[in-house]
């Protein structure tokens, strides 16, 4: 469109006499939506023939009758036959792993009644440390949306002796983020469980430096939910938390005060199971949401994003109305914020959807933000301007040395013969890998990797500091059934550059073009090569919504063609680096395993390890 549009979110007090004098009909208001059914989140009711006065970005007045807010230049909006609903909010996501800019991430969304959300840029951080962050805040600054951010604790997500980041956060950092203004919300996720629990200095002064701010602190706690560790985590002031798979995780969050957060993503499907705490259990749901935490750009497009989440909680036997709840008023209240976002009620800032057909179908056709409508029929009517990315974020790629194939061999301690192993084994639709133990063959001093057991090579290499650092292990349950790899600079969350194959040759040749197009993600099999260049911090793309959809699915076919059938591969294989979530990742410092006694490095070899102990 040629018209660029401006949306403001003034803080409440300033626009006090202006909502009052819209109220009582002597200023006239903006826009008027007018006859719908209210989903009143609030009080649990859906309210026919209701009316909403806006007056610029914020609700003036509801009720049945709004006539005399009318004047001659109020655009006026009929709701007649239609659900007028809050915007849904996103309780934790990561942008950057849709592959989107945060402009483009709107325009995928706002289509879908999604109007704000609490985000966590925390691998952008990892890769550029505070400049990253401040290049989110501020491009979200741009976009019709709640934009609320936190600053990422995970960076590193554990130490430098367990994996290589591109920046460092500490105290001082998270103090200084959190001063950039109210939408700079709290503390992102605190993966470093064992750290806050064990009275590491740095975890714990990152969360008092939050907490000094007035703000609040996000957990990621993977110890079983009876674990005597939980009640500790929680005495650290940490309220939130969406590492919940089972009823009993979040039924132990919740009786500890915590919000617990339930997780439909793109490769981690845990709400079904997880919601049978309010359908089963029974538990209240205030303190229940509804997030995503990563969706691809290919599931935005095919599947939707909150909405989808909403439908599917419904599906599950959640109250249509209840489901609301989850993932708009609940959202809002546990970061602080309901006064402005998370209800339809005056004074609230107007981030409004209106939905046709059933309520439990969420069918959103309009979606006003900020008072403006944005989107109407799948489609957005408004428009902005453009951000751009300064040039240093596009080179962020370095490995110091041009990579061969004899960077993904694995010595082994015997010449020829068999040899016990440990092997990362990936679980489909869930985050966790398992430890198993495998024999795998030796032949001139070298662990081959045997696709007769479903055996690939994983190798991740630092790509910050040009270190060299790197190390190579084994993984299985990827699924090639030809000689096939992927090279990806998306791994979870140092975001090094990860590499999956079962040919060395083909694996040193994706990982080449990986690095040539500065980031990104690269198949290479038999059938040839298939790229999706992700330039900015080796993370986003700089394309619009619908192409970055399009590659994303080239590159999951591409797996496909060869083998992989993974539920969104790309994402499950993208976290197989995430050192702190159990049982055993890889790094480029080696092979990480988490259990009930923390966090360490093993060896690949079961016998080395225990000629060690």
């Amino acid at each position: 469109m040629d018209m660029k549009s401006v949306f403001q979110r003034p803080p409440l007090a300033d626009c006090v006499p202006e909502l009052v004098a819209t109220a009582r009909g002597e200023r006239k208001a903006s826009l008027v939506i007018r006859g719908g059914t209210l989903v009143n989140v609030v009080s649990g009711e859906l309210l026919p023939d209701m009316s909403i006065a806006v007056q610029g970005s914020r609700i003036a007045y509801v009720g049945r009758d709004v006539s005399h807010t009318i004047g001659d230049d109020t655009v006026i909006i009929e709701a007649e036959g239609r659900y007028m609903a809050p915007g849904l909010l996103d309780g934790h996501c990561h942008i950057e792993s849709t592959q989107l800019t945060v402009t483009e991430f709107a325009k995928a969304v706002l289509p879908l009644g999604v109007t704000g959300g609490f985000f966590d840029p925390h691998e952008i951080s990892n890769v550029l440390g505070l400049k990253g962050l401040r290049l989110m805040l501020d491009e979200a600054r741009t976009t019709p949306l709640a934009a609320y951010m936190q600053v990422a604790s995970c960076v590193p997500s554990t130490g430098p002796e367990l994996e290589t980041t591109g920046a460092s956060f500490g105290p001082a950092e998270v103090a200084e983020a959190l001063s950039w203004g109210p939408d700079m919300i709290g503390l992102g996720e605190v993966m470093n469980f064992p750290g806050v629990v064990y009275g590491d200095d740095v975890m714990i002064g990152e969360i008092q430096a939050t907490l000094r701010a007035g703000k609040v602190a996000d957990g990621h706690f993977t110890w079983a939910s009876d674990d005597w560790r939980l009640p500790v985590y929680a005495a650290a002031g940490i309220t939130g938390d969406h590492e919940c798979v089972t009823p009993e995780d979040v039924a132990e969050r919740i009786r500890l005060g915590m919000y617990a957060k339930m997780r439909q993503g793109s490769a981690w499907h845990d709400v079904a199971e997880t919601i049978r705490a309010s359908t089963e259990m029974g538990l209240d749901t205030r303190r229940m949401m509804l997030v995503t935490d990563d969706r691809s750009a290919e599931s935005l497009l095919h599947e939707g994003q909150m909405d989808f989440v909403v439908r599917h909680a419904i599906a599950q036997g959640v109250k249509p109305i209840t489901a609301f709840q989850m993932a708009t008023l609940n959202t809002a209240e546990r970061f602080g914020v309901a006064r402005d976002i998370g209800s339809i009620i005056p004074g609230a800032i107007a981030d409004i959807i209106l939905l046709e057909g059933r309520l439990a179908e969420v069918n959103v056709t309009a979606t006003i933000a900020a008072g403006q409508l944005v989107a109407e029929y799948g489609r957005m009517v408004a428009d902005w301007e453009g951000f751009v990315y300064p040039a240093e974020v596009m080179d962020t790629v370095r490995l110091g040395h041009e990579l061969s194939a004899a960077d993904f061999r694995i010595a082994a301690p015997v010449q020829e013969g068999n040899v016990p192993v440990r092997v990362i084994r990936v679980t489909e639709n869930h985050v966790d890998t398992k430890e198993v133990r495998m024999t795998v063959p030796i032949r001139g001093g070298e662990v081959t990797a045997d696709p007769a057991q479903d055996l690939c090579k994983i190798a991740v290499f630092e790509r910050h500091h040009a270190s060299g650092s790197h190390a190579v292990a084994l993984v299985t349950g990827v699924g090639f059934t030809e000689p096939a790899a992927i090279a990806m600079t998306v791994a979870h969350d140092s975001h090094n550059l990860l590499v999956i194959g079962n040919d060395d040759e083909l694996m040193t040749q994706a990982a080449k073009q990986a690095v040539a197009m500065r980031g990104g993600v690269v198949v290479v099999s038999a059938s040839g090569e298939t790229r999706f260049p992700l330039p900015i911090a080796g993370l986003m793309s700089p394309a619009l919504f619908a192409e970055v959809a399009a590659q994303s699915e080239s590159i999951s076919r591409a797996l496909q063609q060869s083998g992989c059938m993974l539920n969104n591969a790309l994402m499950t294989l993208s976290l197989l680096a995430l050192v702190v979530i159990p049982e055993i990742r890889l790094s480029d410092q080696g092979l990480v395993v988490i259990g009930a006694d923390g966090i360490r490095k093993v060896s690949l070899f079961v016998e080395e390890d225990a000629a060690e102990a």
